[in-house]
């Protein structure tokens, strides 16, 4: 059996106490090489996925798809709020051109299945989160997004996914323009019990 050694075992605890996503704003070049993407998207679906489903997927665009995408969020922004000015307009149209790489992560969720959705759609965010610690692993930044194209039915039709599915992350992938700064975190103390017993019915 393949075991981590002390050193490997200590390195990976911190990057996972210490990982911290830069807003997509703060991402630039150089993006991973395709090499390196392979290694990050082979990590992300390595999560667990009870009945072995896969009830995801993963799109990686091309600078083109994502200058396309910014144009359906240009005019469906534009729809949705005739008022909005061009600036406003135009910031929606590189929305999804702020970092060299984007992800979009939907769910395949298999609803005949005896698995229950929650438990898919759980190992959707386990993808998310996996792409985002590879990403890092690998000395790239990340930020995991959805804001309001995830939940919007014109986008979810550009990209491919079925009204029925999600988009479970718009992940962002590059450098760091500056360092990110710590921010605070819940206390142990306020998310963990060690409960003796349990109140039994």
């Amino acid at each position: 059996m393949d075991t981590a050694t002390g050193s490997e075992a200590n390195s990976t605890l911190e990057l996972l106490r210490k990982r911290r996503s830069v807003v997509a704003n703060n991402i630039g070049e150089p993006g991973p090489t395709r090499a390196e993407l392979d290694l990050i998207l082979e990590a992300a679906i390595r999560v667990p996925d009870h009945g072995k489903i896969g009830p995801w997927r993963l799109q990686v665009l091309s600078k083109a798809a994502q200058a396309m995408l910014g144009d359906v969020l240009a005019a469906e922004f534009k729809a949705r709020i005739p008022e909005a000015n061009d600036k406003q307009v135009e910031f929606e149209r590189q929305r999804p051109q702020r970092a060299p790489v984007l992800i979009v992560v939907s769910s395949n969720v298999n609803r005949e299945h005896s698995v229950p959705e929650s438990e898919q759609m759980l190992s959707c965010g386990a993808v998310c989160m996996n792409l985002l610690n590879a990403a890092v692993a690998m000395g790239y930044a990340a930020q995991w997004l959805t804001e309001w194209p995830a939940y919007n039915d014109t986008v979810k039709q550009a990209l491919g996914v079925s009204a029925d599915q999600h988009i479970v992350g718009l992940m962002y992938v590059g450098t760091a323009a500056e360092a990110p700064g710590e921010r605070v975190r819940p206390d142990l103390a306020t998310a963990v019990s060690y409960p003796e017993v349990i109140p039994v019915p």
